[in-house]
């Protein structure tokens, strides 16, 4: 549990320690199972690693808005923040805020519009797998549609929280 008191900078920093915990289980799983479907155990690992790095990046992102929610006066936080960076000239991360706000939104929601999105307007900061005819189940849906496991996308999610938290503080 974080703590009220933690600031969004440390909070991140704790976000990342468990990332990089998690990223090196899942290399360490890849490497075993060496491109090779791997055993029962391997398998589980690396989809134990996966799900609670999916979990990470939902649980920042999530937190960076609860706590940055006050610079606006209600409404949809992300939409509000990307107007005011656009505004502001930042147009890089504002479109970095966008694409991380979608792909959240798709690890939290499953298929549905920030997923099509995704998939219409490919990113280089996230990488969309596309829906097997398997996942019929809404509750399997958000598992695996987000390839959290892309080399940077978890340090590039928490760069541009720091930066967005940094230019709202700012102003």
């Amino acid at each position: 549990m974080m703590e009220a008191t933690q600031s969004v900078p440390e909070l991140v920093a704790a976000a990342q320690a468990n990332a990089k915990m998690q990223e090196g289980r899942i290399a360490e799983a890849q490497v075993l199972m060496g491109g090779q479907n791997g055993s029962d155990a391997q398998v589980e690992d690396l989809s134990i690693a996966t799900v609670a790095l999916e979990l990470a990046a939902v649980d920042i992102f999530s937190v960076f808005e609860a706590r940055m929610q006050h610079h606006f006066k209600r409404g949809p936080f992300s939409r509000k923040l990307k107007s005011l960076l656009l505004q502001a000239g930042k147009t890089d991360l504002a479109d970095r805020v966008h694409q991380y706000y979608l792909a959240v939104n798709v690890l939290k929601h499953g298929t549905g519009a920030s997923y099509r999105e995704l998939l219409n307007a490919p990113s280089p900061l996230v990488a969309v797998k596309p829906v097997g005819e398997a996942v019929a189940d809404e509750a399997d849906a958000p598992a695996n549609l987000i390839d959290v496991t892309l080399p940077g996308f978890f340090d590039g999610l928490t760069k541009t929280i720091l930066e967005a938290h940094h230019f709202l503080e700012k102003k």
